[in-house]
């Protein structure tokens, strides 16, 4: 407290308790002073994620977090992918990005002169080992980037006024880049997004159809397009042409195309594949042709097995000042580094190193050829059978009646419905064989695709795959001997599907699922009583019918696979039945299908009305029960129920009076009399119950032979002589039990006055042997509880 307030407060007591207040006081808004800034600092650190709170982390921590993020957790299981074979040369490219962000600290002069060095060799380099004289290259990491780039710098090329007027001057003249039917899918529609420029702008040019391979483009339909474009009043600007189609591997007639060019002014690009082959020492005229293009893409990365490596476009232009606004050039130290890792690695390997690598994959593929060659049902669709680096084939097999042609590549407009099923059918076949083959030879790098023509096929492609998984020729034998073992698999399961979806059409209450999808023998589906056949939803009882099926099938121990999942069109559940290895017997396989569906359906609907017929059963029996008490009363009369009297009119007038029980039959559903059970001392049978549905013919198997196997006449499996042996045993079998009745019947066991029983007789007879039998045995005194 201040001295003037002291001198304004003349009590001493009032002075100090005013003193003490603004102590307390001022201790309170320094508290909460310093509430406020920790719970701000809170705040502030809560907003931070874990790993950047503190003080940082050390190395090995991280480390360990990334091997994590790479390979993930112990306790995951491992997942079966494909793991790049990285070797040294794939060291020596990683280390090129390490060193490319250590040069970029350097000075300006040192690193425009180390850059502009680095950009150079490797740009030579290139040049030559692919024979592309005096051209100039541009590093990216996208690989369409490149194809980008050069359509820029075709527009500035043709359009002088691009610069002043944009695309006003597209406007009034719109470009047309041209693109094959073959071409790699969203090419197109990448270059529209990127150039700016409307669908309209692309022309789609069909390949061949009559003559040549129909994954090359139709020159003489190209020619046409150009002539109906420039009289549109349209500027021809860019044909995109292939040098191994991005699905088969074929190559575009380049030396026609860049004839075609140069006479209408357009600019030729070239991308594809067979491009490698350009570095080996015999090359096919159609790829050397690609030579003289105005440009080309090279992906030197997936050839030589180089991880993180760019792609390189060689292109050939003389206008700086053009490729610098296209941005094929760059003055940024940065942009010129993309080349490190691959001057790295050319260096390493060497000419001889890099040949050796395209030489390797080459044959790798000569090697499937030739091998696959020699294969049945095996179609190759090689365009060039020297020098293809891409092998693609597929499995076909003709059926009878069918035409060959069309069964091997059937033309969605001509192909008639039953081709059209066959193909389908082929399809899911080589689709199952494919992933089969992934699976059983994984280095292979073997790929499934889908062509429009051909359909399902396999692809071999070594150049992208063999340096990057280590495929050797070996890899490649085991690929052929897979294809090998799963032939005969696929021949006998086309074979049978045809005769299992007749005869589960013939069948009633089965019903054929037309499944393109499946691989197997077939899809069927059983129809139960209350089955709405119109609708597609869930049927929560056929659902468990076919459960119960698909438990029953797999219980028989064949060599089919069974499983249950919803049908292709609607959600109903259906049976699939897999591949098979060995000749079938199909129509036993449909009629145990049906004949264990009927019998699962019979049994849960008997277990689902068991408990209404006990109940109706039961209020029967009790009505029928308290009636023939009635009956026995008025019959006894009143007197004979008193106690004492009862038993005194009994001793002089016993009432031979039988207690009539009720038995209720589960099977029938009825209520049948005791009387039976007392007469003859025997449970009645009632009404016989209907018999368990079997099929109308039951196959005698051989011993050993599983379920729905065919019999084995003419065939190797069992030896003539194996079979006369088996016949003489079972001939034997039938003479020992022969005999073994016979003297039974002619036993001195039997009584003389018992006569033999016939093989069928009427119940009277039955009767009169059993008095017979009374007559000549002491008679049996019937129990006091029965009497």
């Amino acid at each position: 407290m201040d001295a003037s307030l002291e001198k304004k407060i003349a009590d001493p007591t009032l002075a100090e308790m005013g003193k003490n207040l603004k102590e307390a006081m001022k201790m309170l808004e320094d508290s909460q002073r310093r509430t406020e800034e920790e719970n701000g600092k809170k705040l502030l650190s809560g907003d931070i994620p874990g790993p950047l709170q503190g003080s940082g982390q050390d190395m090995v921590s991280i480390l360990q977090l990334v091997q994590n993020l790479m390979h993930g957790d112990e306790d995951e299981e491992p997942q079966s992918t494909r793991i790049q074979n990285i070797g040294e040369q794939g060291h020596i490219s990683l280390l090129g990005h390490s060193l490319g962000a250590y040069i970029s600290t350097l000075d300006k002069e040192k690193l425009r002169k180390l850059t502009t060095r680095i950009l150079s060799d490797t740009t030579l380099w290139l040049c030559r080992i692919f024979r592309y004289e005096n051209g100039c290259a541009y590093f990216h990491e996208e690989e369409r980037e490149g194809l980008a780039k050069i359509c820029r710098l075709a527009i500035h090329s043709r359009y002088e006024d691009f610069v002043v007027d944009g695309f006003n001057v597209l406007y009034n003249r719109k470009p047309v880049i041209y693109l094959s039917a073959a071409a790699r899918p969203g090419l197109g529609q990448y270059l529209c997004n990127q150039l700016g420029l409307p669908f309209p702008c692309l022309c789609r040019v069909p390949c061949n159809t009559v003559f040549g391979s129909q994954h090359q483009m139709d020159v003489a339909f190209l020619e046409k397009l150009i002539k109906d474009d420039i009289e549109r009043g349209k500027l021809p600007l860019l044909l995109v042409a292939n040098a191994g189609t991005a699905a088969v591997g074929h190559t575009d007639k380049i030396g026609r195309l860049k004839e075609l060019c140069e006479q209408y002014g357009i600019w030729l690009h070239v991308e594809g594949v067979n491009l490698a082959t350009l570095a080996l020492g015999y090359v096919s005229s159609s790829v050397l042709a690609a030579t003289k293009c105005d440009s080309m893409v090279l992906t030197p990365g997936p050839w030589l097995g180089l991880p993180a490596v760019p792609a390189v476009t060689l292109y050939k232009h003389d206008d700086p000042a053009l490729t610098l606004v296209s941005g094929l050039t760059s003055n940024k130290p940065a942009d010129k580094l993309r080349a490190l890792p691959l001057w790295l690695s050319l260096q390493y390997l060497g000419l001889d190193g890099i040949v050796e690598r395209i030489k390797h994959a080459c044959q790798l593929s000569q090697r499937l050829q030739e091998s696959l060659k020699k294969v049945n049902h095996i179609k190759i669709l090689v365009e060039d059978e020297l020098s293809s680096p891409v092998v693609v084939f597929r499995f076909f097999q003709e059926l009878p009646g069918s035409d060959p042609g069309l069964n091997a590549t059937p033309a969605p407009s001509t192909a008639p419905s039953a081709v059209g099923r066959e193909r389908h059918s082929c399809d899911a076949l080589n689709r199952w064989l494919g992933e089969q083959l992934k699976q059983l030879v994984p280095v292979s790098g073997l790929t499934v695709m889908d062509l429009e023509v051909e359909g399902t096929c396999m692809r071999f492609s070594p150049l992208m795959t063999a340096a990057v998984l280590g495929t050797r020729g070996e890899d490649v034998d085991q690929l052929v001997a897979c294809v090998q073992s799963k032939l005969p698999v696929l021949t006998c399961t086309l074979q049978l599907r045809e005769e299992f979806k007749q005869e589960v059409m013939a069948t009633a209450g089965l019903l054929y699922v037309d499944d393109p999808n499946w691989p197997g023998i077939g899809v069927v589906r059983y129809e139960h009583a209350n089955d709405d056949k119109s609708s597609l939803k869930l049927d929560p009882e056929g659902e468990k019918i076919h459960a119960g099926l698909l438990k029953k099938l797999n219980e028989l121990e064949s060599d089919l696979t069974f499983k249950m999942g919803p049908e292709y069109k609607s959600m109903k559940s259906c049976i699939y039945i897999g591949m098979a290895s060995d000749d079938i017997d199909v129509s036993e396989l449909v009629e145990t299908i049906a004949v264990t569906a009927r019998e699962i359906e019979e049994n849960s609907r008997l277990l689902e009305n068991m408990t209404e017929v006990v109940r109706k059963g039961i209020q029967e029996a009790q009505v029928q029960l308290q009636k023939a008490n009635e009956e026995r009363l008025l019959e006894e009369g009143v007197l004979r129920q008193i106690p004492v009297v009862g038993s005194v009119l009994n001793w002089f007038s016993p009432v031979q009076a039988s207690q009539k029980g009720r038995t209720f039959n589960l099977t029938a559903g009825s209520l049948e009399s005791t009387e039976h059970t007392y007469v003859y001392k025997v449970q009645g049978s009632g009404v016989t119950p209907p018999q368990t549905p079997t099929g109308t013919r039951t196959k005698q198997r051989l011993p050993g032979q599983k379920p729905f196997k065919r019999s084995l006449r003419g065939s190797d499996a069992i030896s003539e002589t194996s079979s006369v042996s088996h016949i003489e045993d079972l001939e034997k079998t039938e003479q020992l039990s022969g005999g073994q009745e016979a003297s039974e019947a002619n036993s001195p066991e039997r009584h003389p006055g018992a006569p033999a029983p016939p093989e069928a007789e009427p119940p009277g007879a039955l009767q009169d042997g059993a008095q017979g039998l009374q007559g000549d045995h002491p008679q049996v005194e019937e129990p006091e509880s029965l009497r």
